[in-house]
């Protein structure tokens, strides 16, 4: 009897033992920036195998090319801001991701896709559950401006301040108060 009770507590703790170990393993899941390094290592394979010059003579959709993560701190009128992130994905998908900056505040998220206009330079957000599409100026490669809704940039003492940045082009992914 001793020893079938012995033989009991020995597979009651490993059983523990496994429970628990498996309880605490890390959750296996790509952060942003494996998935900016992976994205980074696409566009250089993808630069690599068209270097044949005939590829030129095939018009290209800009918006296949245009993927990243963009960061930025925009203006709020009854906040401090609003930490923002737009990820730019394949087959013309996007996520928005939204914070006020104030105390305990949740995260708005909003996906939907985007189109790409070449000869205004700008990409048009349209949200999958509502009727509003934001625009945002293309300045560079790097960054992207929000538009209002007329299609212009914001005015004010803050009109400078609605700025998204690539995070692959910028050195940090800090967010400033200004």
């Amino acid at each position: 009897m001793p020893t079938l009770k012995k033989l009991f507590i020995q597979n009651l703790t490993l059983i523990f033992s496994s429970t628990l170990l498996l309880a605490m393993s890390p959750v296996m899941a790509g952060t942003d920036l494996e998935d900016q390094k992976k994205l980074l290592n696409a566009r250089v394979m993808n630069r690599q195998q068209n270097s044949d010059h005939a590829v030129h003579l095939i018009p290209v959709d800009k918006s296949l090319e245009f993927h990243g993560v963009f960061y930025g701190y925009l203006p709020c009128e009854d906040c401090d801001g609003i930490k923002a992130t737009l990820s730019l994905k394949q087959k013309n998908n996007y996520l928005l991701v939204t914070q006020p900056a104030k105390d305990s505040s949740k995260e708005f998220f909003e996906k939907g896709k985007y189109s790409w206009d070449d000869d205004k330079q700008i990409v048009i957000l349209t949200p999958r559950k509502e009727s509003t599409a934001r625009q945002y100026y293309i300045e560079n490669e790097g960054t992207l401006i929000q538009l209002n809704s007329d299609g212009m940039r914001m005015t004010g003492w803050s009109a400078d301040r609605y700025t998204l940045r690539r995070s692959d082009m910028t050195k940090s992914r800090e967010v400033h108060i200004h």
